[in-house]
């Protein structure tokens, strides 16, 4: 097993993976300079090792050496261990979990590369939440789509949040992200892609009676706006998610984006 490295100090340099992880801004600072990304939980750090990323370091409160012992065995990392008053300092919040690693990213895939064998994608634009990303990850990964394609500004997959969400469905669904949002859809449309657009307007298609298609992509917009005219107007059909004939009269016109994500997902597989 890899030697235990007990650590008090919440200021040691070593544990700088770690610091603020609540703090946006920083992270994606300091996660892009330096090529990491932070799983927090023993299920999503074994998913994270097994997909593939090496591990920087690992951050724990020693109850967890033995839980994760076969993870530990043979790693050529250091594994910091500290008190939970000590990781909360460092982190800025309690980490109930009691467990967080340090790992390294992987190069994303072209979008050619990640769509070339696939049937069934989501496509997301600027969705920019981080637990709506992880959340939409997971209902992808459990409904049976091959891939997922994400706008230039949409929230990073691998923020420490979006992975949580996503229990580790975020290494398990390939992903890439387009370089260009003007023209991206033009490539899926190359690769043979029906495309999609998800919308509350009443003129749209009930996703249920969409004629079936060999490949298909389903467009998903964002939070508030949902999808941009540009990309509505790409699209080869506008489909809905029918509401209920009471829906209307108790304000209710539409669903948020991971439960809209979802019950799409499940008529785009099917």
């Amino acid at each position: 097993m890899a030697s235990l490295v007990p650590v008090s100090d919440p200021a040691d340099p070593r544990l700088a993976d770690y610091v603020r992880l609540r703090d946006v801004n920083l992270r994606k600072s300091l996660e892009a300079e330096h090529g990491l990304f932070v799983a927090e939980g023993e299920k999503v750090i074994r998913r994270a090792v097994a997909a593939g990323h090496p591990v920087r370091s690992l951050l724990m409160a020693r109850r967890w050496s033995e839980p994760l012992a076969d993870v530990l065995d043979g790693l050529d990392a250091p594994v910091y261990v500290a008190d939970d008053a000590t990781m909360e300092s460092v982190t800025g919040f309690q980490v109930h979990r009691g467990a967080l690693a340090s790992l390294e990213r992987l190069p994303l895939p072209t979008v050619d590369a990640v769509v070339a064998d696939a049937r069934r994608i989501i496509v997301c634009e600027d969705i920019v939440d981080h637990t709506n990303i992880g959340a939409i990850f997971r209902c992808a990964a459990a409904l049976g789509v091959d891939a997922a394609v994400l706008a230039p500004r949409c929230a990073d997959p691998l923020y420490r949040r979006s992975v949580k969400v996503s229990m580790g469905a975020v290494f398990a669904l390939p992903y890439a992200r387009m370089t260009d949002w003007r023209n991206g859809l033009s490539t899926l449309r190359e690769h043979g892609f029906q495309l999609l657009a998800l919308t509350p307007a009443p003129d749209a298609v009930p996703i249920d009676e969409v004629q079936t298609a060999e490949r298909r992509a389903l467009l998903l917009g964002s939070e508030g706006d949902g999808l941009s005219s540009r990309w509505l107007h790409e699209a080869d059909q506008r489909v809905r998610i029918p509401m209920s004939e009471g829906a209307l009269e108790r304000g209710v016109d539409s669903l948020n984006v991971v439960a809209a994500a979802a019950i799409a997902c499940y008529g785009l597989t099917r």
